[in-house]
């Protein structure tokens, strides 16, 4: 279940980057980052549950920090 919601995360956020390079349009990218730290976040779950305690912590950090960007520039 985890390594679905990480990959639609990462499709979206991919989808967005895209839309937002090739029409110069930057509405979207705190959806954007919204969705990267959510997909950031899931990895550092997948890492705690497989015993990688230091890159879960560096990706739930990471996830943290993307989600207050995000937060503060909404």
């Amino acid at each position: 279940m985890l390594k679905i919601l990480r990959i639609i995360s990462l499709v979206i956020a991919f989808a967005l980057a895209g839309y937002s390079l090739i029409t110069k349009d930057f509405e979207f990218m705190p959806y954007m980052l919204l969705f990267l730290s959510v997909s950031s976040l899931v990895t550092g779950l997948l890492e705690l549950k497989a015993k990688r305690k230091t890159s879960a912590i560096i990706s739930i950090l990471a996830a943290a920090f993307g989600f207050f960007v995000a937060i503060y520039i909404f």
